[in-house]
């Protein structure tokens, strides 16, 4: 399918995405709402997890992106799969995760990836960064004990602002403490922003925190 253009970059903090999103009704989604659920923020194009439900039909995939037309697209490729255990929100995550988390049956958010959001790199921009104290609470209220949460990005400022958000809070973490950076990617599928940035040899920072 032929990508459909759209704004590289989206202002979360525009009016036009401060409404929160009305979670579905998740038996209307998913074949089976019990399974353990993998929630990718962030998720763009959502081949990712496109992918990983394919690979792990065991497991229910859910994607947030705040760019509508990406969504669109990424629900027609799940439809042409006929992928039940997948499904996409366009939401702004900042002020949409908390009714969604709160709305999902208990216990089956088990892991959750945020994969090279947004840099920002502008000083005064910053504040529009996906990853926030607030984002950490929300997560640590309603991942299970043992559910992880993996994060990457190719700016190492901003994967050090990520860790420090989960790094301060109580509920979590960090698996390797001996080492800084993850050296490979715990999952079986990269973005194509990892592949693409691994191919012009340049570093992906990758950190792995659990819920305690």
């Amino acid at each position: 399918m032929a990508r459909v253009r759209v704004r590289q970059h989206v202002n979360p903090l525009s009016k036009m995405y401060q409404t929160p999103v009305q979670p579905p009704v998740w038996s209307q989604v998913y074949a089976e709402t019990a399974k353990p659920l993998h929630l990718d923020i962030g998720c763009a194009w959502g081949r990712f997890l496109l992918s990983m439900a394919q690979i792990e039909p065991a497991w229910n995939y859910l994607g947030l992106e705040i760019r509508e037309a990406l969504v669109e697209q990424a629900i027609t490729s799940r439809n042409q799969l006929g992928l039940t255990n997948l499904h996409y929100l366009f939401c702004n995550a900042n002020n949409s995760l908390k009714p969604v988390l709160e709305s999902l049956p208990a216990g089956v958010l088990q892991r959750v990836t945020i994969q090279f959001p947004d840099p920002w790199f502008k000083h005064r921009h910053q504040k529009r960064r996906m990853v926030q104290p607030a984002m950490v609470e929300d997560l640590a209220a309603c991942l299970t004990a043992g559910g992880q949460v993996f994060i990457q990005s190719d700016v190492e400022e901003v994967e050090r602002e990520m860790c420090a958000h989960f790094d301060e809070h109580p509920a979590f973490y960090k698996t390797h403490d001996g080492e800084e950076w993850l050296t490979e990617n715990p999952l079986p599928v990269a973005t194509e922003r990892e592949i693409y940035t691994l191919e012009r040899g340049e570093p992906v920072y990758r950190a792995l925190f659990v819920r305690r």
